[in-house]
């Protein structure tokens, strides 16, 4: 987790206006505005600052503290404007719609592909089947993860699945994320859209009860930057 030393606002005040943006609807400026109206003078650009800075690393811990997920996944990517440039954000979910993972990317080939699913493995385990759509590069990417695990002893077989409406719930999945970033109207920095997709998947996944529970939205995002 990044340090908060040396900030100018208080860690809280910080932490509220990072899921505040990454949570909500609001642009900036708009953020800007809510912010003084409960006495804090801040910019939007320090705003973006804040939720570049700290999102994508609370996201991080979020990755590796959230609940197992089913063993049957769920993989498709969408596109993503940066710089006035479509990218790729793959996204990942099992069948009961819980987020398994997500990574930006500038490119949708194999190498990518064979990244992504060996991130999904490294924090959720081994999958039963997985269901994608008729990407030759997601196809070659599995193969390829599969490839290696028996190399190392690990014959386990991956089910790859192609069969659209099993894909349903991908798309559903995907809503959110085009609901939150169509105001935006595009990133004009990738480091910054990979920080503020990163915090919109790990507010999404506080909805869907995948980190603690009894606790409130922000007390859950707040209690893993301490």
């Amino acid at each position: 987790m990044n340090s908060f030393k040396g900030a100018q606002y208080p860690k809280d005040v910080i932490l509220f206006a990072v899921f505040f943006y990454v949570r909500y609807r609001v642009s900036y400026r708009d953020l800007e505005e809510i912010m003084g109206e409960r006495g804090v003078s801040v910019d939007h650009t320090t705003l973006n600052r804040w939720v570049t800075r700290y999102s994508d690393a609370i996201a991080e811990v979020a990755r590796r503290r959230k609940g197992p997920c089913d063993r049957s996944w769920r993989m498709d990517e969408i596109y993503i404007k940066v710089k006035g440039a479509w990218v790729y954000l793959y996204r990942a979910v099992d069948k009961h719609g819980k987020t398994l993972d997500f990574m930006l990317s500038e490119r949708r080939n194999k190498p990518v592909a064979t990244k992504f699913f060996a991130q999904m493995l490294e924090v959720n385990g081994l999958p039963r089947e997985i269901v994608i759509d008729k990407s030759g590069a997601n196809t070659a990417g599995i193969t390829a993860i599969y490839k290696m695990l028996k190399g190392y002893g690990c014959p386990i077989p991956i089910e790859m699945i192609r069969r659209k409406y099993l894909n349903n719930i991908m798309e559903q999945a995907h809503r959110f994320i085009k609901r939150r970033t169509r105001p935006m109207l595009g990133f004009k920095c990738y480091i910054s859209a990979a920080a503020t997709l990163a915090g919109i998947e790990f507010a999404h996944m506080i909805l869907k009860g995948q980190l603690t529970s009894g606790l409130c939205p922000f007390q859950q995002f707040a209690e893993l930057a301490y």
